[in-house]
């Protein structure tokens, strides 16, 4: 997808390096191995070693604190937020009944779906999509609950049995967003710069290998891909998230979910439409109704709205389940996910975590 938008953008060639990751390799439980990084850090190692220009991920495994020398240059437009049930019976959750196994490989969800006291029994399970459905298919597990943005993604929605709302499930700080790094010192090709987004003869390589092509002096490589890649809406949304994760210490292993989102205030979509190109591209994308808001319809412009945050921290087994959400300006979305952690983490949350 990012390949594709940068070719169509920028008129360049891309290549696409295929890293595997600790997290691809090993099938233990993420808790197991150590979960934060595990699917970002041979990336970023490939970065730092010049074997490739920038690296695309899923940007709730992304670790907080990013190491010296790398730049979150830019959050592409986000897909649904919510988690999604999987069952071959078509059951939903409420019909699968006393007993049920339920797959997931997430803490997150495993202590949310034992919290709603339905008699589930949660099953750990790890492996892709296709890997973790065949297990409800071949009867391993009764259902399954995954990302609905990497179904979407995969074209495979029509597995869906049920939509989970974020009423009942709580998604997971950054989930359905992408990230893009690079080095933050690199410069783009010379001849593409910001200020002239399509270069006929430009060569960049956008997941792997040198960098060529064009004539001139290179901008730095962060600002063009934010150029062309990031969405603001999307963008505030996951740093008040993942200011959030940041505050309140807990890695992406930890029974903690959160949600951003945009809410427009009166006349501010009306002032605001033809005036945001980040919100005009993201109206490209396919969005649910219920997360329209973070897409920025209408070309809604970032500040003309505020940022509403919820997050949930429960214990393991779903026994204790704190919620809290405040409303505050986009201005500073970091400033308003770290209040939240501090609320949570006046509330108890830290026991709840065994962190401290």
């Amino acid at each position: 997808m990012m390949a594709d938008e940068l070719r169509a953008r920028l008129g360049v060639e891309v290549e696409l390096v295929h890293v595997v990751t600790e997290g691809d390799r090993n099938r233990a439980a993420l808790s197991q191995i150590g979960g934060t990084g595990v699917f970002v850090s041979a990336l970023r190692d490939a970065l730092l070693a010049g074997e490739i220009d920038l690296a695309v991920h899923s940007l709730k495994d992304l670790p907080t604190a990013a190491p010296a020398g790398i730049a979150l240059a830019a959050v592409p437009p986000r897909e649904d937020v919510r988690d999604v049930l999987v069952s071959p019976t078509g059951r939903t959750l409420a019909e699968l009944g006393p007993g049920a196994r339920v797959g997931t490989g997430s803490p997150r969800r495993a202590a949310q779906l034992l919290a709603l006291g339905l008699g589930l029994e949660v099953v750990p399970i790890r492996g892709n999509v296709d890997t973790r459905i065949k297990k409800a298919i071949d009867g391993e597990v009764d259902a399954v609950v995954l990302a609905r943005a990497g179904l979407a993604r995969l074209d495979r929605l029509d597995a869906v049995t049920e939509i989970l709302e974020p009423e009942v499930m709580l998604p997971a700080p950054g989930q359905g967003a992408l990230a893009i790094e690079c080095l933050a010192a690199a410069t783009a090709p010379a001849g593409l710069t910001t200020g002239c987004p399509v270069v006929p003869d430009g060569n960049v390589t956008g997941v792997g290998g040198a960098a060529t092509g064009g004539s001139g002096v290179g901008a730095p490589l962060a600002e063009l891909l934010r150029f062309v890649l990031d969405d603001a809406p999307s963008s505030v949304a996951v740093r008040a998230e993942r200011a959030f994760l940041a505050a309140i210490e807990a890695g992406c292993t930890a029974p903690v979910g959160a949600l951003a989102r945009l809410t427009p205030v009166a006349g501010g979509a009306a002032a605001a439409r033809g005036q945001n190109s980040v919100g005009e591209r993201s109206r490209r994308h396919d969005v649910d109704s219920a997360d329209q808001d973070l897409a920025g319809p209408g070309g809604v412009a970032v500040g003309a709205g505020e940022l509403r945050l919820r997050a949930v921290v429960a214990s393991p087994d779903g026994r204790t389940v704190l919620r809290r959400e405040l409303t505050g300006p986009t201005a500073d979305p970091e400033a308003l996910g770290k209040r939240l952690a501090d609320d949570l983490l006046s509330a108890g949350a830290h026991t709840l975590m065994g962190t401290r």
